[in-house]
């Protein structure tokens, strides 16, 4: 094995980490006899020779070589070398990503096309794969091949010759999964694969290889799905349920899917192969924001509504939709070598979740279906509240997550959906109420259903106010921040203990601007731990929460201790700490009265007069102070400087009209997010929506992030023409059933209250009933 390896100029070579010398010991990793050794080896392979699925000169070199490991009876764990092959080799280039490379990203593109290319060609070892003595190996085959094989009629042949003499339930759902992934990479065969689905969801065969077929028809053929999928859907679950009764604990889930095709997707939260875990860089001014600033097309200046920093223990969590945002239990002991790796994360949690189940890969064949079901929200409504209504408890879980899933992509009405989630927080299963909280947590004003749900478990778990995390601030439990974000008054209590703890949590400042007027009694207990913050480098991670909690409540009493800390802000992080206490200082209005001195000499300062004037503006009114900066502001060589010029421009109204011609330049700039600010601005100065018409239109369309902003506008000045493309637009918008910001394979903590606030901003719009003046929300 492994001949002519050490011929191979692996120095010459680079991967994610640097020089590639140590690939060879990385492959012969993957033959150790040692558990521990094979797993840092593949974890080695994952995150540095194909780290995020890129493929390097030193991927493409070990490919011989996997095949090597992958054919030969004598390694162990070859079902994960095959899945290694498959992600490897299984990137497709269609031609509109082959339109968008740019000369930077030749060779990346290249490299992509020469291990689909090299793999493909070995691809004929996965036939007699298929067969293999051990399930692991058989495991991973079909998809490979479905994957990868240049003839996709013998394959599916294959597949069908295989499934009725293949002795394991799980490699038996792996043939199906295989012919759904054909008919998708192979439309011409998706009628022949959707007639083989079709018999096999007849009642002859198990539960299981019916809903995998099910599944997979809805994936590639949901024209060809039962009417009464539903029905028929939750009668195998109850058959599942009735079928694990009997199974022993211990033969249950044998042979774990570990999945291992997106761990290059987890090693991009590492820094590097023996490095430990990162401990978050830095945000920028614009992410500390903005917790939609990671996206590239997302405002990168700021979010009004965002709770906490990016790179804070609870900030906006980003992962797979349906995946379980909850917090971990302990793992429990296995007789694996237990390795610090992700692959054996991984692994430990997959055995975690299979641990007591009578079906564990029930969840993502009903993941599956829930994706091919699509836009078919009823029936994916109506399947979720059968599962909450289940016995048992793994199937209630699951359907908690999914339900998260479909409620941050799709509109509809989840009434019954959340009360049930709501329900499951009185469960003594820990797993199962996080879950439910965490979901409700993301709904903001969806979750009212659960309201006295979440007010019981608030007071039955004063342990779960904050949590602690391992590095960073302490974080408030997601029912408390549930539970304020409905704007609840039960949440106070927990909000003001928070308060007094050693260390204020991160978000507590959000939570209590979400309350609003019930929060109020909250003001004194923020001025006091106000007054107490030290001046110093952590200034900023401290005072923060204090000052958006103040700037919530609009508490004008605290100017004193807002001042004491404008006036300190040390060096570090100090003009970020100092645009916080101008916010609060402009929200309290012209109660900041004694502050405008202070105010006035800022104009002069760089990095703070834009912040400086919006707060002067807010307090006192005074245009010909504010203006000249301003204006000044429109000039700057800083695109966030001059959109925020132009947003607080805007505020002024027809105060600023003066500076019109300046706005009318920038609706041509090349920057979407200036240009939309620019015309939001133009119309408030001006009042004439005709100007600024065309710009905002087309920003509409190409940056679906932009919306909620123009909708603002929109439903500010009002009302839109009945007969317009604005009317028009907007009513399309409330027609789609997809929410405007749903992502594939991502989601933000806020994108739920993102897409039911421009809901109702259009629906503001239409009706007429704007004019309510700058900073009200929908």
């Amino acid at each position: 094995m492994f001949s002519g390896i050490d011929e191979v100029d692996w120095a010459s070579m680079e991967h994610a980490y640097g020089p590639a010398d140590d690939v060879p010991e990385l492959l012969r990793g993957l033959a150790s006899a040692d558990p521990a050794e094979r797993e840092s080896a593949l974890d080695g392979m994952y995150g540095a020779v194909h780290h995020q699925g890129d493929v390097y000169a030193c991927t493409l070199a070990c490919i011989p070589f996997l095949f090597e490991l992958a054919v030969d009876p004598a390694v162990q764990d070859r079902g994960s070398v095959v899945e290694l092959l498959t992600s490897i080799g299984g990137f497709d280039l269609d031609e509109d990503d082959e339109a968008e490379i740019d000369e930077d990203e030749i060779e990346g593109a290249a490299n992509y096309a020469m291990a689909a290319a090299a793999v493909t060609a070995g691809a004929g070892v996965f036939f007699e794969l298929i067969a293999d003595e051990d399930p692991g190996v058989r495991l991973a085959a079909p998809l490979a091949l479905a994957t990868l094989h240049r003839h996709p009629v013998r394959v599916l042949a294959l597949l069908r010759e295989r499934l009725p003499v293949e002795p394991d339930e799980e490699v038996r759902l792996a043939l199906v999964e295989a012919a759904g992934r054909i008919a998708l990479r192979h439309r011409p065969l998706a009628g022949r694969v959707a007639e083989w689905l079709t018999r096999l969801v007849d009642r002859v065969h198990a539960p299981g290889l019916r809903l995998a077929a099910l599944a997979q028809l809805a994936r590639c053929a949901p024209d060809e799905l039962p009417r009464d999928v539903v029905p028929v859907v939750s009668a195998l679950l109850r058959e599942l349920r009735e079928a694990s009764g009997g199974t022993p604990e211990h033969e249950r889930g044998r042979y774990e899917r570990h999945d291992l095709h997106g761990l290059h997707d987890l090693h991009g939260l590492e820094r590097g192969p023996g490095q430990g875990p990162d401990t978050g860089a830095e945000p920028t001014a614009a992410q500390a924001a903005d917790p939609a600033a990671d996206r590239s097309d997302a405002d990168p200046v700021s979010c009004p509504d965002a709770d906490p920093p990016v790179g804070c223990a609870d900030a906006d969590r980003v992962g797979c939709p349906d995946s379980d945002p909850g917090g971990c239990t302990d793992l429990p002991r296995t007789d694996q070598v237990a390795a610090p790796t992700l692959v054996g994360q991984l692994r430990a949690l997959s055995a975690q979740e299979s641990a007591g189940r009578g079906a564990p890969w029930a969840a993502d064949l009903l993941r599956t279906l829930h994706v091919g079901l699509d836009d078919r929200v009823g029936d994916r409504t109506a399947l979720l509240v059968d599962q909450l209504r289940s016995p048992d408890r793994w199937q209630r879980i699951d359907a908690v997550r999914m339900s998260g899933g479909l409620m941050r992509a799709w509109r509809g009405s989840y009434e019954e959906l959340v009360t049930l989630v709501g329900a499951q927080l009185a469960d003594p299963d820990p797993r199962l109420a996080d879950a439910a909280s965490h979901v409700l947590e993301e709904l903001f004003s969806l979750a009212a259903p659960a309201a006295d749900a979440l007010a019981a478990r608030l007071a039955a778990d004063p342990g779960g106010w904050v949590k602690e995390w391992a590095s960073g601030p302490p974080g408030l439990g997601s029912t408390v921040k549930a539970l304020a974000r409905l704007g609840d008054v039960r949440a106070v209590p927990a909000l003001a203990a928070a308060l007094e703890l050693p260390e204020v949590p991160h978000d507590v400042g959000f939570a209590v601007a979400r309350l609003g007027p019930a929060a109020q009694p909250l003001a004194g207990a923020l001025r006091r731990r106000l007054a107490g913050v030290e001046l110093d480098e952590g200034a900023y991670d401290r005072a923060s929460p204090l000052l958006a909690g103040l700037t919530g409540l609009r508490a004008g009493e605290a100017t004193p201790e807002v001042l004491r800390v404008l006036r300190g802000a040390p060096e570090y992080r100090g003009e970020w700490l100092r645009t916080a206490a101008l916010r609060a200082l402009g929200s309290f209005g012209p109660a900041a009265r004694e502050a405008v001195p202070e105010l006035r000499a800022l104009l002069r300062r760089p990095g703070t007069a834009t912040e400086a004037a919006e707060a002067l503006w807010a307090v006192a009114g005074d245009r010909e102070a504010v203006l000249p900066v301003l204006i000044e502001g429109l000039q700057s060589d800083q695109v966030h400087d001059r959109r925020a010029a132009a947003a607080a421009l805007g505020a002024l109204g027809p105060h600023a009209a003066v500076a019109a011609p300046r706005l009318r330049g920038l609706l041509a700039h090349d920057e979407l997010w200036l240009r939309v600010d620019a015309a939001i601005a133009l119309r408030e100065v001006c009042g004439r929506p005709e100007e600024s018409a065309e710009v905002l239109l087309a920003a509409w369309e190409k940056n679906r992030h932009v919306r909620v902003r123009v909708a603002e506008c929109l439903a500010r000045t009002g009302p839109v023409d009945p007969a317009s493309a604005t009317a028009q637009m907007l009513r399309a918008e409330l027609s789609s059933v997809r929410r405007h910001n749903a992502l594939d394979g991502g989601y933000g903590s806020h994108d739920t209250y993102e897409d039911e606030k421009l809901l109702a901003l259009c629906r503001q719009a239409l009706r007429g009933t704007g004019k309510t003046g700058r900073g009200s929300t929908a």
